[in-house]
């Protein structure tokens, strides 16, 4: 097939499962990548990759259980130029309908130096190789040559050629460090797509990395120069200062289609209930201002804005909020609303909700709407978030009641009462801090003793009655889980977190 008779439409290629979870701290069990995964095959995401198999046991079964169970995008797994990586991936990938390797190797002179330490020549016949033997094990197989923008552009030309020749079906030429500018990296696909042989029968592809906070532009400027395929992550997620953020190129490409002459096919209402599950699952906050999925991003608080927005959305925004899933305006749940009204706000945030979580989803919803005036649609999407990850979680361990008491001359000291096993127990200790009061009160009843390695706490709305997020990491031994927990209280919202990863562990 030539360039010509394929779908003219970009790609997006999600790796929120893969190079996401390399973030620091944003580890996901297997369970909550199969949830990510579900999601993403709901938006229409093209591939996932899963992971990286031969990494560890861990991985291995994670993708070879998305593989097995999510259906309609293409799964696919990392796989260095090695043969023990290439079989992983070939045995992950087997339950899948759609299947696809990525395998890479580094290609730019202080990469090939230093840390394969290896000649041009070795390289080039590595990558033969292993595209080779991919192309054995699958039909659809990609290949990266990393650090492609640090590398001799001749060299680029020669590598690619050569695993064409093999057989890949999509080169991938990723910014590995961000370290390229739009017009850098657009001339540099311009000239792989004119001098390679084969060029056409293949899609080129971008993955970049956001270190000078180019990601998205330097994705983008891909697409003008022949590019149709996108490798990303929700929220931009992943080592150092992330990945081109998924939601911002789907939107960027929705809104400016006049420019850039092609869409891609992710269902758009969907993309803030997607930024909303990877923020709870990882912990890793959104920033207020973040472009689409941000709190303020549908915000206006100038009353010149306002005046326009009022007269004509289009004076201030370029985009709906429906489109991205918010509603335009806040309309107020309350106290007297009943189950109905409930059920109906959460199906139209995109849920698609069991009985089981409605009922306990609304008794906490009437619990905190006796505690807020008021009780926005990002409050309702945070509790049912959170109870569905409860419910996924055998709970040994609940909290009924806590007791805090702490000052500027008093030493903190906390009190808490746990259903444990069916059982009432009581704990109580002091600690360094309200927080680390009541984790160790809870550590007396559990007798656990895990180390925290990461707390995150942050407001779901705005306002001093506002809900908090908290998200606990714990390590024990080589596991590592993350617990969630909501109120609008601080401290019982760290509690209910840790408790949460507790009975993970």
């Amino acid at each position: 097939m030539i360039w010509k008779e394929m779908e003219d439409y970009v790609r997006i290629f999600d790796t929120t499962l893969r190079d996401g979870e390399q973030c620091p701290g944003a580890a996901m069990s297997e369970d909550e990548k199969v949830e990510i995964a579900q999601h993403l095959a709901r938006m229409k995401v093209d591939i996932i990759e899963a992971g990286f198999p031969v990494s560890s046991p861990v991985q291995f079964k994670a993708v070879e259980r998305i593989a097995r169970e999510i259906e309609g995008p293409t799964i696919c797994g990392l796989a260095r130029a090695l043969r023990p990586d290439l079989e992983a991936a070939r045995d992950a990938l087997k339950p899948a309908k759609s299947k696809r390797i990525h395998t890479f190797i580094a290609s730019s002179p202080i990469h090939m130096k230093h840390k394969l330490g290896k000649s041009p020549t070795e390289v080039l016949e590595m990558a033969r190789i292993a595209v080779r033997m991919a192309k054995d094990f699958v039909s659809d197989v990609e290949f990266s040559p990393e650090d492609a923008t640090r590398s001799e552009w001749e060299f680029l030309r020669e590598l690619v050629e050569a695993v064409i020749e093999e057989g890949a079906t999509t080169i991938n030429i990723p910014d590995t460090v961000g370290y390229t500018t739009p017009q850098e990296y657009m001339d540099l696909f311009r000239f792989l797509k004119e001098k390679v042989k084969g060029a056409d029968k293949v899609i080129f592809s971008a993955h970049c990395h956001n270190d000078l906070g180019l990601a998205v532009a330097n994705s983008l400027a891909t697409v003008l120069a022949g590019g149709r395929q996108i490798e990303c992550t929700i929220n931009g997620i992943g080592e150092r200062a992330g990945n081109t953020a998924m939601e911002e190129v789907v939107m960027a490409l929705k809104t400016r289609k006049d420019t850039f002459g092609v869409e891609t096919r992710i269902n758009s209402t969907l993309i803030t209930r997607g930024s909303h599950l990877v923020k709870t699952i990882t912990g890793m906050v959104v920033q207020p201002n973040k472009a689409i999925v941000g709190a303020n991003a549908f915000a206006h608080e100038s009353g010149i804005h306002q005046d326009g927005v009022l007269k004509n959305r289009q004076t201030y925004e370029i985009m709906t909020p429906e489109s991205v899933g918010l509603k335009s305006n806040r309309m107020v749940l309350g106290r007297h609303s009943g189950r109905a009204g409930f059920k109906d706000r959460i199906v139209r945030m995109g849920f698609d909700p069991k009985p089981e979580e409605i009922d306990n989803a609304y008794n906490r919803f009437l619990e905190i709407a006796d505690l807020k005036k008021e009780v926005f649609d990002e409050d309702i999407a945070a509790l049912f978030q959170a109870e569905i990850s409860r419910s996924q979680v055998d709970e040994t361990h609940r909290l009924l009641s806590f007791e805090q008491n702490t000052g500027s001359d008093k030493t903190p000291f906390a009190k808490v009462t746990l259903l444990t096993n069916g059982e009432t127990k009581v704990g109580e200790a002091k600690g360094d801090g309200p927080v680390d009061s009541i984790f160790k009160a809870i550590n007396s009843v559990t007798g656990l003793s895990p180390l925290l390695s990461r707390l995150v706490i942050s407001p779901v709305t705005e306002g001093t009655d506002a809900m908090a997020e908290a998200s606990v990491t714990l390590e024990s031994g080589e596991r590592r889980v993350v617990g969630k927990g909501d109120s609008t209280d601080i401290i019982e919202a760290c509690a209910k977190a840790y408790i949460n990863a507790l009975n993970r562990l």
